[in-house]
């Protein structure tokens, strides 16, 4: 997949886990757009991000940056999801993988000897004009959300 940054962001809208659309354009000209696309609910490795951003989520705010998760899960899954870690910020059903795909992060996947296809787990910082300012694809759950907040911070000086 092509390099997003400096490209508009592709636009999407998408269910959040409440059944309310959600769409990129209803941000455009007000805040930054922190997307992030993460394989499955209530997996350790989701589990330990989504909760960096809940924890983080005070300074993404205070930076004008609202953030947003999306996976193939349903939305009950998300609400289960959310309810259990007490995520204030809304998830997005992408059971189709429709974004997914528009962003380059369905990819095929190995793991235990098997193939597979899945998310890449990949953020997305997306400015208030709707341009990808940068990008993080293969991401490693340690220490991403301070370094996604570094990087908001240091565009926003």
């Amino acid at each position: 997949m092509e390099n997003l940054e400096g490209k508009q962001a592709p636009l999407f809208s998408l269910a959040n886990e409440n059944g309310e659309m959600v769409s990129l354009d209803q941000y455009k000209g007000k805040s930054y757009v922190v997307l992030y696309f993460y394989p499955k609910d209530s997996t350790p490795g989701c589990t330990t991000e989504a909760c960096d951003f809940r924890d983080a989520h005070a300074d993404f705010e205070g930076l004008n940056a609202v953030v947003l998760g999306v996976s193939p899960d349903h939305a009950v899954s998300h609400q289960k999801f959310i309810t259990k870690h007490s995520l204030p910020f809304s998830l997005l059903v992408d059971e189709d993988h429709a974004v997914a795909d528009q962003y380059g992060v369905w990819k095929l996947k190995k793991n235990f000897g098997k193939e597979y296809m899945g998310i890449e787990r990949s953020t997305f910082l997306i400015d208030p004009t709707g341009t990808v300012v940068k990008e993080w694809r293969k991401v490693r759950v340690k220490d991403h959300v301070a370094n996604a907040l570094a990087t908001l911070e240091q565009l926003t000086k």
